[in-house]
């Protein structure tokens, strides 16, 4: 049952705000998540990382409380995510889906300000415009603030969506790929945001295709395959060359970034493809 307590703010940011155990969910009749246990600590980035259909996705959905488990529990603020009305959810996390669609010609500031819709009437609320224009600023986005974000290319869309998540001002974000529709430079600049969230003392939970980027900006990544946790920790324990070529059944090299120290990971190429991703067969071209 939901609870009522949508008009209290939701205080600091707990140690653990987001904890998933057991968690099982099943799709279409398919299991796609199976037996999950992980947490979201305040002031890190975990980044979910893992071949399609692995579970990202829907994992982060499970987080945000927009789609519920079959089994085991997700908790929000150290309670069942279930008993928080909406409001109450949105004071405490704020989701960045893949798909995002604005049917009404709003402009760019207009969409980066319903992130403040929680915070009407509260304390918060009077900082909307402040909120709103620091988010525009690190999003890159601010040249574009009075433009109709139907006039945007995909990654400006991108980055006006990423700016209403961060002006929502919540303990806890969850980002599904947000590097997707990006070129090199804003993708960087997602990572860094990213740590900006996390030195700030939020938990951020991001789903990322690029192994390279995960690594460099993580404090934790969470390997997922055919639904299961196949590792979690930080990323040099997690991204080894075995053990991504057996998740991915493609063959990578590893080695330590010579500025950072982060896992470099680069897929060998020119090589036979073979059930488990492993095989290293030396090709001549005639």
């Amino acid at each position: 049952m939901r609870t009522r307590s949508g008009t209290r703010d939701p205080g600091p940011v707990p140690d653990v705000p987001a904890l998933v155990t057991g968690l099982r969910v099943a799709l279409g009749g398919k299991e796609i998540l199976r037996g999950i246990d992980l947490e979201a600590r305040a002031g890190e980035v975990l980044s979910l990382v893992g071949p399609n259909g692995a579970g990202k996705s829907t994992l982060l959905a499970a987080l945000s409380g927009d789609l519920r488990a079959d089994a085991g529990e997700v908790e929000l603020w150290e309670r069942p995510i279930g008993a928080w009305s909406a409001l109450d959810t949105a004071r405490r996390r704020a989701v960045l889906p893949q798909a995002h669609t604005v049917s009404f010609p709003f402009t760019v500031g207009e969409v980066v300000a319903m992130g403040r819709a929680p915070w009407t009437g509260t304390g918060r609320g009077g900082d909307d415009e402040e909120r709103t224009a620091a988010a525009l600023a690190l999003t890159e986005a601010a040249a574009f603030t009075g433009r109709a974000f139907t006039s945007l290319s995909g990654g400006e869309q991108a980055r006006v969506m990423l700016a209403r998540v961060v002006a929502q001002d919540a303990g806890l974000v969850l980002l599904d790929e947000p590097t997707a529709a990006l070129d090199l430079r804003h993708q960087e600049l997602v990572g860094r945001l990213c740590r900006t969230l996390a030195a700030e003392g939020r938990a951020v939970v991001v789903v990322l295709h690029d192994l390279g980027l995960a690594a460099a900006y993580s404090d934790r990544c969470a390997l997922l395959s055919e639904g299961r946790l196949a590792a979690c920790g930080a990323p040099a324990e997690v991204l080894t060359a075995e053990r991504i070529g057996e998740v991915y059944r493609q063959p990578v090299t590893v080695d330590a970034d010579p500025a950072t120290g982060a896992p470099r990971v680069t897929p060998l190429r020119g090589v036979p493809d073979t059930a488990d991703g492993t095989g290293l067969l030396d090709i001549t071209h005639g």
